[in-house]
Parts: C-alpha cells; structure tokens; sequence
C-alpha cells in the first residue's frame, strides 16, 4: 500500500514513516503542512493519508475536506496528540492517536486496504 504521511513536527512525521515502513507499507513522501499534503496528494494518489490534525494554518480538517473535494475516494486518517473525538465526520476513514504505536497502526492500515 501506497502511503503519504502529513506531520508538521519533522521528527513526528518521519517517526510515522518508519513505522509505516515496518508494517510493510511504501511511503511516497513525507511533507510538512497541509498544503503540502494536498500537493503531494495530487501528485502521488496514494492508497491512505496520515494527516495531522493540528497543523499551523491549514489543519488537518481543512486538508482533509479539501483532498476529498478533490478525490471523494481518497482515504484520509487524522493523526492527533489531542483528546479522543469523532473526527470522521470530517470525512476521515479513521482516527489514529499519537503516540502511534506500531500494532494500532498496522491493524488501521490492515483495515483501510480492505
């Protein structure tokens, strides 16, 4: 599976990229912002996105709505370090919640290729 991961904190997100990576996954890039993840969507067309939500000017909601717009196919999981909420009724396919351990994200993945 084709994966791009979004993450405003440099570390964070090539963290999540090789955790992507041990769960057999290709990873097609790993960018900095929301604009960038929209970017990079339009580029790549991978099979999931990893998207913060909480990014600095466009936030992960605002991406998300937007890839969507774009692709209504497109499978989008919100990644936030923030409190428990129902963020697919922003169109996300799931949530996944940082720290990302490597079992939950493996199992998310397993779940979003079906």
């Amino acid at each position: 599976m084709r994966v791009l991961v979004a993450d405003d904190q440099k570390g964070v997100g090539t963290t999540i990229a090789e955790l992507v990576r041990a769960c057999n996954h290709e990873v097609v890039e790993v960018v900095g912002s929301g604009v960038e993840a929209i970017q990079a969507y339009q580029r790549h067309h991978p099979d999931v996105v990893l998207l913060d939500y909480n990014m600095p000017r466009l936030n992960g909601a605002t991406a998300c709505r937007n890839i969507l717009a774009r692709d209504a196919n497109a499978r989008v999981v919100l990644v936030s370090g923030g409190p428990q909420q129902n963020l697919t009724d922003i169109g996300a396919v799931a949530m996944l919640t940082k720290p990302v351990n490597l079992e939950d994200l493996n199992a998310l993945l397993t779940r979003a290729a079906a």
